[in-house]
């Protein structure tokens, strides 16, 4: 009893201590207070908590660590250095550093008609009509997403006009650069109107010499009616860092989302995304890939809610595991009563490289509807042996027909990626990830 009050404690600490920096007055302070309430209520989530079964963060995380300082000349410094090698090609860059928006990094120039570009300080400083305070009380539904509700910093708030291409894709890049273990809570709104279309970026890194941090990062997406969204995540964060984010995505009617996430950097990392399809005709695809060595621990949570009839969803993961890593993919489709001719499926494999190598895979169906097509199917298994001799017969050594095979799985999920350069560029990240095993 004892060390369950230390931990209410100390988290409430972290709260009382930050509470002065975190911007926005008023309703505001009022909605972080509350949703702060609500996460020390709960607590870190553990293996009670069935969603939580394969990730207990009383257990991983243990406790919160204290907000990031807002990055001085140094730390801009570092994070300069450590985004070079990240750099996409055309893409608009926008940085954030230890949890604060960096201008100076960022390319904000010359923005495209239809395209506005604010910062999440500035909107909650001007308690603008996105961040009004009911619609954040009303994105508390679990501890961690109540947690970044109370204490987030900064992050983007963009939003692309009806009819509008976004020609340059858009690049979030999360760097971590403090000279001290801390925290870093980020949130980024993204709203597509009508019509419109953008590529969303995301990329998790880390300075040089940056060890013990926590990303608590969350993002809300709104994709309006005709609208399209091709989103693409990358966590490479440094091998000690935990990295806990979460994603609310809305779709209207006839809007397409194609979403693609890989994880291959942190010590543990979860992310768990929650996507509303809101009208009729639109389509999800949702594709992911975990690459992990080491004493890894990656967890993705999918829920795809189809609440209207005649929507079309796609789910492939694929995880490739190493050493005593651990990979947990759980993906739940929910149909609702008046979703008829809904037609979802997923599909989730694991490739297990060692005998220590661990994965879970949990794909669900709730359907309360009677004219769907619905499916799902897992599979977990180590390379094929037959395979690995044929291609080391052909003067391959074990670690190139290894490299070989692996990149063969993982390959499709990868090709869900429409920009042929992003595709690329993940190939290439997956192809490093490969040359460093050993």
């Amino acid at each position: 009893m004892n060390l369950v009050l230390a931990k209410t404690d100390a988290l409430n600490d972290v709260f009382s201590v930050a509470r002065d920096r975190l911007p926005g007055k008023g309703g505001i302070a009022d909605a972080r207070r509350q949703a702060f309430e609500i996460f020390a209520r709960a607590g870190l989530p553990n293996r009670r908590i069935e969603d939580w079964k394969y990730t207990d963060l009383r257990a991983l995380m243990r406790e919160v660590l204290p907000l990031a300082e807002a990055p001085d000349a140094a730390a801009l410094k570092r994070a300069g250095a450590a985004l070079k090698p990240h750099a996409i090609k055309g893409a608009r860059q926008l940085v954030l550093v230890d949890g604060a928006f960096a201008p100076d990094l960022s390319d904000l120039a010359n923005a495209e008609d239809g395209l506005s570009i604010r910062t999440l300080r500035e909107a909650l400083e001007a308690d603008g009509a996105q961040l009004q305070p009911e619609n954040l009380s009303s994105e508390t539904s679990s501890a961690m997403m109540a947690l970044n509700t109370a204490m987030m910093t900064d992050g983007l708030v963009i939003m692309v006009a009806g009819g509008v291409a976004l020609k340059r894709p858009l690049h979030i890049v999360h760097v971590a650069s403090t000279a001290q273990p801390a925290s870093m809570f980020t949130r980024s709104l993204v709203m597509l109107s009508k019509g419109a279309s953008a590529t969303l970026v995301e990329s998790y890194v880390a300075a040089s010499g940056v060890k013990t941090y926590q990303v608590h990062d969350a993002l809300s997406l709104a994709i309006g009616d005709e609208a399209r969204l091709d989103h693409v995540r990358l966590v490479e964060d440094g091998r000690d860092a935990f990295n806990i984010s979460s994603a609310v995505v809305t779709l209207g009617a006839h809007a397409h989302f194609n979403t693609f996430a890989m994880t291959s950097g942190g010590a543990v990392s979860r992310y768990q995304a929650v996507i509303a399809v809101a009208g009729e005709h639109s389509r999800v695809e949702t594709n992911g890939v975990n690459l992990l060595n080491g004493r890894q621990h990656a967890d993705t949570t999918l829920m795809l809610d189809h609440a209207v009839p005649n929507c079309t969803s796609r789910e492939i993961f694929r995880a490739v595991v190493d050493d005593r890593a651990h990979s947990v993919f759980q993906g739940r489709i929910i149909v609702k009563p008046k979703a008829q001719k809904t037609d979802a499926k997923m599909m989730t494999r694991a490739l297990l490289l060692s005998d220590d190598a661990e994965a879970d895979n949990k794909p669900e169906l709730e359907i309360f509807a009677d004219d769907v097509t619905c499916g799902h199917g897992a599979t977990t298994g180590a390379l094929d042996e037959s395979l690995l001799f044929y291609l080391r017969a052909r003067g391959l050594s074990e670690k190139e027909a290894q490299a070989l095979l692996i990149q063969a799985f993982v390959g499709e999920a990868i090709e869900s990626i429409a920009n042929d350069d992003l595709r690329e560029m993940v190939v290439m990240s997956a192809g490093r990830w490969l040359e460093a095993r050993a």
